[in-house]
């Protein structure tokens, strides 16, 4: 990838920049400044997603052909910088990012022309059922059912850390339909058309940082479509290893961090440090900070590697690396944030956090500060925790 500078590229950018400052509402800013998950505020970040959909940026990405820009990845580059620029709402990744570019990968012509439009514009929102109770990390061991009853299936059994499903009118889900073979021969993968299917139940469940972004969700007899199913039956194991391959790459993340290292810069010029002085002149802080930075400068070369196209980018270890480097890093800057905002992230402000809440006690980062923190705790932990992932990591090293 060349970023530098040249005339086609700064004309770019400034397009760019010109309808990042006019197009967002109030609302739409409020939201991505209190953003303390992969989640953004659901109301105002698909309001947004419509904005940019009219101007055909809602899915930089995606092929031309289904929606997409059309871009360079220097230009996808650039437009992540001066999106993080100005702190909005990522658009949330599950439609987008997940279950759009498994389709365009797998789905069929119909399903195709059925559901990506949609996703695009915003009009569906999808939910991802993949893990349970008993089946996490170990997704194989899944056991929600689907039998199959004429053209449709039905389902019984229970979903759970199923993200956003109370905001969501479709799902994307994985089943059991066998028994009989190997644990990863027995799965098929559903497009479920609705949350609302009769005998299907939707439960929030409270996190740590105080909002019901997951939920878990029962099955009691529920009939879909098999027109729903993406590949075979009881192939499902391999669609749904494509689409993990999406979830853990994902968009580019280091203009993101950067941002979050500037507003860290800017709050420890500012704190006092219990060692006297302030953050920016404490030398413990300053190594700290100093090793996150480099650690980010070597995760965004990696980032513009693996964007580039590069031989190394087809390496099936590299969703797994982009994961645990993504995810530990995401805690560690967590971590330096409230260090710098002290005792002024201790109150819980959770009507402050919501857009046109009131105002909250102590500074913008303080206020998001410890929300993220604990939200972060899971970055580890979902889309495979990052134990499974150097163990995949391991196994496509070469025997010495």
């Amino acid at each position: 990838m060349d970023l530098s500078i040249s005339p086609a590229l700064e004309t770019f950018r400034k397009e760019v920049a010109d309808f990042l400052d006019c197009a967002p509402t109030l609302e739409i800013r409020e939201a991505g400044r209190k953003t303390t998950s992969v989640f953004a505020p659901f109301r105002e970040t698909m309001a947004w997603q419509k904005i940019l959909h009219a101007r055909g940026w809602a899915a930089p990405a995606w092929p031309i052909e289904y929606g997409g820009t059309g871009w360079t990845v220097e230009q996808r580059y650039i437009f992540a910088e001066e999106y993080w620029k100005r702190d909005l709402p990522p658009l949330l990744p599950n439609a987008l990012q997940m279950v759009g570019p498994l389709l365009i990968e797998l789905g069929s012509e119909e399903q195709k022309a059925k559901y990506l439009p949609r996703i695009l514009s915003g009009e569906d929102y999808w939910t991802q059922g993949y893990s349970e109770p008993g089946a996490g990390s170990d997704l194989a061991s899944l056991s929600c059912s689907a039998v199959a009853d004429g053209n449709d299936y039905i389902i019984n059994g229970q979903k759970t850390w199923t993200t956003m499903a109370h905001e969501s009118n479709r799902m994307f889900m994985l089943v059991r339909t066998s028994s009989d073979a190997k644990k990863q021969h027995g799965i098929t993968f559903l497009l479920l058309d609705r949350t609302d299917y009769p005998g299907m139940t939707i439960r929030p469940i409270i996190g740590l940082d105080g909002f019901p972004e997951q939920c878990e969700v029962f099955f009691d007899n529920v009939r879909v479509p098999q027109s729903g199913r993406v590949g075979e039956e009881n192939d499902g194991w391999r669609v749904a290893k494509s689409l993990l391959k999406h979830e853990r790459g994902g968009s580019a993340q280091s203009p993101a961090m950067r941002r979050r290292l500037e507003l860290l810069h800017r709050e420890a010029a500012k704190a006092e440090s219990p060692l006297g002085g302030t953050f920016a002149e404490d030398p413990v802080f300053q190594r700290d900070v100093g090793a996150l930075e480099a650690e980010i400068a070597s995760y965004e070369h990696f980032e513009k590697l693996v964007m580039s196209g590069h031989p190394m980018a087809d390496d099936p270890a590299m969703p797994s690396l982009n994961k645990v480097m993504s995810s530990e890093l995401a805690q560690q800057v967590s971590v330096l944030w409230n260090r710098v905002c002290g005792i002024d992230t201790l109150p819980i402000q959770l009507d402050a956090l919501c857009v046109s809440g009131p105002r909250a006690l102590g500074g913008d980062l303080a206020l998001v500060a410890m929300p993220y923190y604990l939200n972060s705790r899971a970055t580890t932990i979902y889309a495979g925790t990052n134990e499974i992932q150097r163990d995949l990591i391991t196994r496509t090293l070469p025997r010495v």
